[in-house]
């Protein structure tokens, strides 16, 4: 499907915390430039994913690879270089309460460069009017903010470290519609403007249809036929709301129907 070499990889990855498991046997390629849509049921295992893909968290058992290199087999500096390429919008935007917006922002900058003042003020004002917000919200505490805001925000944040890799956690979770269309058009926007491999999960169809190059769909290892694959479903938007899994045709056409007649047989 494509001809570079996955950005990064999951090789026969399981994960498990406690007596849980939650991943088991995953296989999966990340390419540069695209926009990988992850998609599937609350825990299933998405953002446990997209952490393993980012280095946050380990494998319980397999391999993950960054541009053909074993994360495992990187030194502590390495990893941590290497971690700069990633930008990660968590779910809750996850901003730093007693920081300013321009001090979250520029958070990262501070820690991890040795810019001066003035050049980390431009970048970050910069970043800030690229995710479509006023400068004048520089100065204000997150709590001042909207939800859409503080993930505009937390978008900024991501972005100031001008990463090779963004992962989008539940971009409009708890978003009115019209917000969620901006930050729809802000994933678009930033991959318009510079080369970037993005990664979304996603509960939201209309951010699928709008954003995805591929889709990626997991089910929950409980309810799994012996030996099947946790992936149960690759290809485009329009392959997924026309595909002949009733799993995958049901989640992404919002039908309950067969999971009540599963509910119902339990």
């Amino acid at each position: 499907m494509y001809d570079a070499e996955p950005i990064l990889e999951l090789r026969q990855v399981d994960r498990t915390f406690g007596t849980q498991d939650v991943l088991r046997g995953i296989n999966l390629d990340v390419y540069p430039g695209e926009t990988l849509v992850v998609i599937g049921e609350s825990g299933c295992g998405k953002s446990v994913t997209t952490k393993l893909l980012a280095g946050m968290i380990a494998p319980s058992a397999g391999d993950v690879y960054w541009q053909g290199r074993d994360v495992q087999q990187l030194s502590a500096n390495e990893k941590r270089r290497q971690r700069l390429r990633i930008g990660y919008l968590f779910q809750s935007a996850a901003l730093f309460d007693s920081l300013n917006v321009y001090e979250n922002v520029a958070f990262g900058l501070k820690q991890n460069t040795r810019m001066k003042a003035a050049e980390i003020e431009e970048i970050v004002l910069e970043r800030i009017k690229d995710v479509g917000l006023p400068l004048n919200v520089a100065e204000k505490k997150p709590a001042e903010l909207s939800g859409g805001m503080r993930k505009r925000v937390g978008l900024a944040r991501a972005l100031a470290m001008d990463p090779e890799i963004i992962i989008y956690d539940e971009p409009t979770t708890g978003l009115d519609p019209v917000m969620s269309d901006v930050i729809n058009e802000l994933i678009l926007s930033v991959q318009r403007r510079r080369p970037v491999t993005s990664i979304v999960v996603t509960h939201d169809m209309h951010t699928v249809r709008k954003v995805a190059d591929r889709i990626v769909m997991l089910y929950p290892l409980p309810r799994l036929q012996p030996g099947e694959d946790q992936i149960i479903f690759e290809g485009t938007a329009d392959e997924a709301f026309e595909a002949d899994d009733p799993r995958v045709y049901s989640f992404v056409h919002g039908d309950a129907s067969q999971r009540l007649q599963e509910l119902h047989a339990a």
